[in-house]
């Protein structure tokens, strides 16, 4: 890639310890004329035991940078950015733990690069990390998600309170059309790190999410180091949400603002609330067994059912109900709503992985947490943005 004068976009790597000088043929580092030649230096230094998290450097001194180009080990190209007058390229992120990255670089001696021209490579391999650090992303990379889908990255091990504005900060969302939004820290219900970003308000249908998690490098504290970079996206489907109304046992399916279909349900009993708030859908399972045991009733039931939109992680799902004889007449359930196995089947065709259910009239005070699901709407605008690390 060779770089004009107009903003220069390059490959990247990441930097060490020490400093690699290297040059075609000496010749000095300053004047202006055809027989400027400038020197190149290269940070890390090459070897085999380089330091971990380190962004690499190249400087031209007496010229100007025309090509820079870093590759890992795997023939991945690593981005950075070039200075505005040409004498110096920096990396992007950082290198990542038992890697080899090579450096290429050409440059042009003199102010105004119409010098000698000078080409040096450069290798260096990084450590082992003692510990890696791995993500979980939802969606998954191609996926098309309903109006309310956070993203959400969960974390294999933990992560230290004081490493995460720098994760923060590597990691980007890029939308179209643009869409505002924020990053947000979260105990996930298993009780790993996540971080979520959510956008203001619902997404717009159609708009094309990208993520990009400069992450290889990165320590994380106790969880260890991250060793690669992530990259994945997905798209926003149809405007759809249910609204579920309690207190007249009744499912209620928008879309694109219009209410389409009224589904008949019995939700959670006077003892047992259906949890309110703004919910989103984060799995379906076309047949299911709810089982007592998972949600702290011990053996009371074993009961198989058809058509199960699981909403939180606790087990509030909308599913079929084929042993209820009171659906759409009383709240007796255990805080899910229960349709007609037909029913169920509307609702579980009508409703995608990130569309949302609203819960309104319950008597329950409980409050969801975040993490207990994809339950980001569960909190304001101005409640989410505080849980940025980035203050």
């Amino acid at each position: 890639m060779h770089l004009g004068s107009s903003r220069r976009s390059v490959l990247l790597v990441s930097a060490l310890t020490g400093s690699l000088m290297l040059t075609a043929c000496g010749g000095g580092s300053g004047g202006s004329g055809s027989d400027a030649e400038a020197k190149i230096t290269v940070s890390p230094a090459g070897g085999k035991d380089v330091a971990l998290g380190s962004p690499i450097a190249v400087k031209a001194d007496g010229g100007r940078l025309t090509q820079v180009e870093v590759k890992d080990d795997k023939g991945n190209k690593v981005m950075g950015q070039l200075a505005a007058d040409g004498s110096s390229w920096a990396s992007d992120g950082k290198a990542g733990p038992q890697t080899t990255y090579t450096v290429r670089a050409t440059a042009k001696g003199g102010k105004d690069g119409k010098g000698k021209e000078s080409s040096s490579t450069a290798t260096f391999t990084t450590r082992q990390a003692p510990a890696v650090n791995k993500l979980t992303n939802t969606p998954s990379n191609g996926q098309t998600v309903g109006t309310g889908m956070p993203v959400s990255i969960l974390f294999d091990k933990p992560v230290d309170e004081s490493k995460r504005a720098e994760i923060e900060k590597s990691l980007k969302v890029t939308t179209q059309p643009k869409v505002e939004g924020s990053w947000g820290w979260v105990k996930d219900y298993s009780g790993q790190d996540r971080i979520d970003w959510r956008p203001k308000d619902y997404w717009p249908s159609g708009t094309k999410v990208s993520v990009n998690g400069s992450l290889s490098g990165i320590n994380s504290g106790e969880g260890g180091w991250f060793a690669r970079n992530y990259n994945f996206g997905f798209t926003i489907g149809a405007d759809r949400k249910a609204v579920i109304d309690v207190p007249g046992h009744t499912l209620t399916m928008y879309e694109n603002g219009k209410p389409v279909g009224d589904i008949k349900g019995s939700a959670g009993s006077p003892t047992d609330p259906t949890r309110g708030g703004i919910h989103t859908v984060r799995s379906k399972n076309a047949a299911e067994t709810m089982d007592s045991s998972t949600i702290g009733y011990g053996k009371q039931w074993m009961l198989d059912s058809k058509w199960v939109t699981h909403l939180t992680a606790s087990g509030t799902f909308l599913h079929s109900a084929p042993w209820n004889n009171s659906i759409g007449v009383e709240n007796n359930s255990h805080g899910c709503f229960g349709m007609t196995t037909s029913d169920a089947k509307k609702v579980y065709d009508f409703l995608s992985i990130g569309s949302t259910v609203e819960v309104k009239g319950t008597t329950s005070t409980k409050k969801t947490d975040v993490g207990n699901g994809l339950e980001v709407w569960q909190e304001t605008w101005e409640q989410w943005h505080k849980r940025s690390a980035l203050k």
